[in-house]
């Protein structure tokens, strides 16, 4: 990608289309910008000599994870996960639709 150069528009309607998002043409050009900016930044770190770099494992030297002993236990039964849900149908949570219909 050349310097300061945008995506182009079929780019920018897939990526709000992937992302569920309605933009405005005056949104789409402000996030093609940032975008391309964002891309022409990386592009600078691709050129970068690190031959001489180690490679960082972790940022933070002798970290271990932690883990518990995995202890089964008795879980909540439906009506008492249920009993404060505003909106419930048939020993369910009710949420609304997030996806559209095509």
């Amino acid at each position: 990608m050349n310097q300061n150069k945008e995506l182009s528009k079929e780019t920018i309607d897939h990526i709000a289309k992937l992302a569920l998002l309605d933009l405005s043409e005056e949104e789409k050009v402000k996030l093609a910008k940032e975008v391309g900016d964002i891309l022409n930044y990386f592009k600078k770190l691709d050129n970068l000599d690190t031959s001489n770099i180690k490679p960082m494992t972790h940022p933070i030297d002798g970290l271990k994870n932690v883990f518990r002993e995995d202890i089964p236990w008795e879980s909540l039964s439906t009506e008492d996960a249920l009993k404060n849900a505003k909106h419930k149908k048939d020993g369910y949570f009710k949420a609304p639709r997030i996806l559209k219909e095509k």
